[in-house]
């Protein structure tokens, strides 16, 4: 038996590859594996080949692996496109109707089932994804009960007869595989999982369920890949806490709603990509100098312009920290995991108020669409801080106005909230006074400049770096952000069977960046790799920048859409001369 198993579905987008995908990983996770998923999406409605991949294991997984174990095919370019993955002796499960063949030099184990047929034999060819799943969850030797139960709530809606016609075609793919096959296949019987109850999610639906549980009750965002889903989820979540989405004409009003929002004290969000991104610059500037907080979810995608909207990058990262003109105090933080994507979103929105400043949430399209186990999370860390908020104000003499923004020794002003007695302020985008007036004075702009600017020294946030460094003096310091974390990871297993020491960081303080954490994990290091899916090394540029030692950092960059897989950071890091070349 086998503790780990890869599975891959390909077809044309539109043929029901992700609600194969969202069947058979929800009946895995029923039986409690843990699971990580990958999905290969072109960037239209219909039509253009898709894929959705999926690591399956009885351990906790955070990343994609490096071949496949089982491809089910619904046409010929899903075979040619996907079969060089698989191990030797990988099985493909395909559809009879285009008369599958496997790719020169492939060592695979065909399986031609007539998925089509079948389908169309129970009355609509539409079912071919349930005969199709069918074959390949019967292959594995797993209980068809458990699989008809997620039949039954992904199709429940539509009726006992849809549900029983659904089921019957899963039924029909598992023998006609079997009988051809002889039985489940021996040497892909995976070992039982622990049967625990996990949590199985996108980073983007992490992301909106924090959102609630942080006290956000107003969205206000304009759709697009890959940030959609975050609007999904609140939709029909917020009502139910007495919130609501709007969508917007467009990211400048969306952002600009939130500033609005925020400042009258409801806690709202916005959401984007890139592009959306900046056409919010201006209006981040009008929150860092007006003090309102803001809250940012920016999940990036291939650029630049429109780029490769559904595949994965990490180039928004000079934009995030540089992106406004002049100069504002503001926090970009990195989650790098789906239970990360909860908790941050609780702190964004506590530091944004605490702090009166922007906060940008970045995510990579990985992190917030690939599907991922993660353990229950724990509501009980979750707690609201509002900052200086000032509910009752001190008695104003004469024409005397609230001083929002008074010079205060850690730069943070009192806030109060529009209507409250006494809080009577101005509040403009140009350089101000205390109370607020427009003010064009030399020694108020030095000075409200080194307010703004001082509010963030000595900011940490939790856990700004994740480190994991059993080693006093490694041969290698890995460094990334975001998805990367767990293919880091697999590839250090490796490195150390070949007897190469390594220490990872994550980094999730992105800006203001923790340079005196960092450092001695520098100094410590042999040589320092950073890996990041961009082409300009924008996160290695901050680390040299911020903490120095350029003469022994060097970069792996990706930048062709996809992600790292374990094997491609394990040979770079392997094949490092020992004068720190790649």
């Amino acid at each position: 038996m086998i503790s780990q198993l890869s599975w891959k579905i390909g077809g044309q987008q539109g043929e029901g590859v992700e609600s194969t995908d969202r069947i058979f990983s929800t009946a895995l996770n029923r039986l409690g594996y843990y699971l990580y998923g990958y999905r290969h999406f072109s960037s239209r409605i219909k039509g253009g080949h898709t894929n959705n991949k999926i690591r399956i294991s009885t351990k906790p997984i955070r990343a994609i692996s490096d071949d496949l174990d089982i491809l089910v095919a619904f046409d010929q370019e899903s075979i040619d496109f996907n079969a060089h993955e698989l191990r030797p002796g990988g099985v493909i499960v395909a559809d009879a109707k285009f008369g599958p063949t496997i790719p020169d030099g492939v060592n695979a184990r065909l399986f031609a089932v007539p998925i089509t047929k079948i389908a169309e034999d129970l009355g609509t060819s539409l079912m071919k994804n349930m005969v199709a799943s069918g074959a390949s969850w019967a292959l594995l030797g797993l209980p068809l009960e458990v699989f008809n139960k997620a039949v039954e709530e992904e199709f429940g809606r539509k009726g006992p007869a849809i549900v029983e016609k659904n089921i019957e075609a899963v039924k029909n793919g598992a023998e006609f595989v079997l009988e051809q096959a002889g039985g489940p296949l021996d040497d892909f019987k995976l070992e039982e999982a622990d049967g625990k109850q996990k949590l199985f999610m996108i980073g983007n639906e992490a992301i909106g369920l924090g959102s609630v549980a942080a006290g956000c009750r107003l969205m206000s965002a304009y759709p697009i890949t890959p940030a959609s889903e975050i609007m999904e989820y609140l939709i029909k979540k917020l009502p139910k806490f007495g919130g609501t989405v709007v969508q917007t004409e467009d990211e400048i009003a969306a952002v600009t709603m939130a500033i609005g929002a925020n400042y009258a004290g409801v806690r709202t969000m916005t959401a984007s990509a890139g592009p959306g991104l900046s056409l919010m610059m201006e209006a981040i500037g009008l929150s860092g100098m007006t003090e309102t907080p803001l809250v940012i979810i920016n999940t990036q995608r291939g650029g630049p312009s429109t780029g490769l909207p559904t595949k994965q990058e990490q180039s928004d990262l000079n934009a995030m920290v540089y992106g406004t003109h002049g100069e504002i105090p503001k926090i970009v933080i990195a989650p790098a995991s789906i239970e990360d994507c909860f908790y941050d979103m609780v702190e964004a929105f506590n530091l944004s108020e605490e702090y009166q400043v922007p906060v940008i949430v970045m995510t990579d399209l990985q992190l917030s669409l690939g599907k991922q186990s993660c353990e229950m999370l724990d509501f009980s860390k979750v707690e609201i801080n509002r900052g200086k908020l000032v509910k009752e104000t001190p008695p104003l003499e004469g024409h005397e106005l609230f001083k929002r923004y008074e010079l205060t020794e850690d730069g943070i002003s009192p806030r109060v909230l529009p209507g409250a007695k006494g809080g009577l302020h101005h509040v403009t985008g140009v350089e101000h006074d205390e109370v607020g007036r427009p003010s064009e004075n030399a020694d108020n702009r030095r000075k409200m400049m080194d307010k703004r600017l001082g509010k963030l020294n000595g900011l940490q946030v939790r856990d700004a770096l994740r480190i994991d460094a059993p080693h006093e003096n490694p041969d290698l310091l890995i460094i990334g952000m975001g998805s990367t974390g767990g293919t880091i990871d697999a590839a250090r297993t490796k490195l150390q069977e070949d007897g190469l020491t390594s220490n990872h960081i994550t980094i999730r303080q992105i800006h203001p960046f923790p340079t005196e954490a960092l450092t001695p994990y520098l100094q410590s290091a042999k040589r320092v790799v950073v890996i990041e899916n961009n082409a300009t090394a924008q996160l290695a540029s901050q680390v040299k920048m911020n903490a120095g030692f350029g003469d022994k950092i060097k970069s792996l960059l990706k930048y062709d859409g996809n992600p790292f897989l374990p094997l491609e950071v394990y040979q770079a890091c392997k094949g490092m001369s020992e004068d720190g070349n790649i």
